[in-house]
């Protein structure tokens, strides 16, 4: 199984911990006000790998190819380049909001297989007031269908086509990035997305990864009139660039240009939005100027569950947050704590939770207008013991869904010296997304809409106007009422699985998260089936 990425900014202490499970974690010791033309050198921690007199353990008991970097001010993500944009917000004298949106739109230039300007995002926001009153807050920018969507231009599939126009909905990263410096922002839009500009404009050198996803991802999105404009803005040359080379994007430059100086307003209903419809005209897709006109991110209440002390946030449908939920919920009524930790029962209970939870979203979750069922009832404590009584401690299940009685991603954290700390996690779905690419603009369109369901009366089926099963989800974790870190998962439907895994860990176990996120991991598919990360065998002599 391949490693999932990820990443979390957690209060440890008197300073921040930046942990990765694979990405890149960048820190500032100076105050949030200095600029020193030299980063400072990161605490480095004693070679026992043990760390902290928390709230959780100090042990780093599996092997890694990362120490933790404690410091006040950090960012913590997958490209070393984004997280230096974060980290000059937060020298120029921003907070973690500022830092956060410059990274994700750093982003959209650095890792553009696997995000883009015509994403959406999500995010998780524990803010503190100019009383110095702390909140964690909720944002959902994702965007709906397009209202002139024909449900007839679905007839005969199995599922919605995903590198295609019929999958795109309306774009809301630019409107997240535009909605968080409006509420919580300290500096102008304009500093804020200064270096992604710089990087599109003067060029980055592509790292490996990114290299190799853009390769695999060249061989979708060719041969077909539909793909031009991707192959004119990531493939200028005919081929994906090599590791190592210069790539440049000058209508990516533009665009982001555009949107910093009209504070988002030439993305949905000016210039850039008049050539997203032309696009869309062109090559028979249904998303107008309308829908971009229509949609605005959306600040929402965040829902959670106590577990063991540590309280996981999640933002509601139409996100998969509540997944995670749920499996937590169940396994309340379990003693993982008095069992041995990474056993094959131990994983056991989890996977049989998690495959519970995973078989009410995927009935259940859908555009909040259109499910039949309530957050409330799926999180009731009399629905979650019933659930949790289908668990056999002994034999694996087919799990079903229940009925409740009535009553491609990038993922970043920020944290600041003031104690304010964002969850924020964007992507385009699939790579690239669509393959539709609007020319001269680098805009990437997603396909966000291939999470639709093509059964009929389905809660989740495509209809105009609907907001589509989201897979993105930012984590939040609070310790006795007290912020304990934002965190979060990329990889599709692994992220609620994700989620839980590392709350369970720190809950029954106390490890802490460099620990948890070091562990190896399994992962429920659709199918059923289970994945384990390679190390699993080496923690126990039973059979896995």
């Amino acid at each position: 199984m391949k490693t999932t990425s990820m990443g979390l900014a957690a209060a440890a202490g008197g300073g921040y911990v930046a942990a990765s499970a694979s990405g890149s974690s960048t820190e500032s010791s100076g105050s949030a006000g200095s600029y020193p033309s030299v980063v400072e050198e990161n605490d480095t921690l004693p070679q026992e790998r043990a760390w902290g007199d928390g709230p959780f353990g100090n042990e780093l008991p599996y092997t890694s190819q990362r120490m933790p970097v404690i410091a006040r001010n950090c960012v913590a993500t997958s490209q070393p380049l984004a997280a230096q944009a974060g980290l000059e917000m937060l020298r120029l004298g921003g907070n973690a909001a500022d830092a956060a949106v410059a990274t994700a739109a750093a982003l959209t230039v650095v890792e553009p297989t696997a995000n883009g300007i015509g994403g959406d995002n999500f995010a998780l926001l524990w803010m503190k007031d100019s009383a110095g009153n702390a909140k964690l807050h909720g944002l959902n920018a994702s965007g709906r269908s397009p209202m002139a969507l024909d449900r007839e231009a679905y007839a005969g599939l199995d599922s919605v086509p995903r590198y295609d126009w019929r999958a795109v909905t309306t774009p809301g990263a630019v409107s997240g990035w535009v909605a968080t410096i409006e509420r919580f922002g300290s500096l102008p839009l304009e500093t804020v997305l200064a270096p992604a500009i710089r990087y599109a404009r003067e060029g980055y050198l592509v790292s490996p990864g990114v290299a190799g996803s853009w390769a695999n991802a060249s061989r979708y999105y060719r041969g077909q009139p539909k793909f031009e404009g991707w192959q004119q803005t990531f493939a200028p040359t005919g081929a994906a660039p090599q590791p190592g080379m210069l790539f440049a994007s000058e209508g990516h430059a533009r665009t982001l240009e555009l949107v910093a100086a009209s504070n988002g307003r030439e993305f949905y209903e000016g210039e850039i939005a008049a050539a997203i419809d032309a696009e869309s005209r062109t090559h028979g897709g249904t998303l107008r100027l309308a829908d971009l006109k229509a949609h605005s991110a959306r600040w929402v209440d965040p829902i959670s569950m106590d577990y063991k002390g540590w309280r996981l946030h999640e933002i509601p449908p139409n996100g998969q947050g509540i997944t995670a939920l749920m499996a937590l919920g169940m396994l309340r009524r379990f003693d993982l704590a008095g069992m041995d930790v990474d056993s094959p029962a131990w994983m056991h209970l989890q996977i049989e939770a998690m495959k519970l939870a995973f078989a009410d979203a995927h009935q259940h979750i859908a555009d909040p207008e259109h499910m039949r069922v309530s957050v409330e009832d799926l999180l009731s404590d009399g629905y979650l013991d019933e659930r949790s009584k289908l668990i056999d401690p002994n034999k694996a299940s087919t799990a079903s869904y229940g009925e409740p009685k009535d009553g491609g991603t990038v993922l970043l954290t920020t944290a600041d010296a003031q104690g304010n700390m964002v969850s924020f996690i964007q992507s385009n779905y699939t790579g690239f997304g669509s393959g539709m690419v609007i020319p001269g603009y680098g805009v990437a369109m997603h396909n966000r809409g291939g999470n639709f369901s093509l059964e009929p009366g389905h809660a989740n089926e495509i209809a105009p106007g609907k907001l589509p099963y989201h897979t993105i989800i930012p984590g939040f974790v609070t310790h006795e009422g007290k912020p304990g870190m934002a965190f979060g998962v990329m990889g599709g439907f692994m992220q609620p699985q994700g989620h839980a895994q590392v709350v369970v860990r720190m809950g029954d176990h106390g490890q802490n998260p460099q620990a948890a996120l070091d562990a190896p991991r399994w992962q429920v598919e659709r199918n059923g089936r289970v994945m384990i990360e390679p190390g699993v065998e080496s923690l126990t002599d039973a059979c896995v």
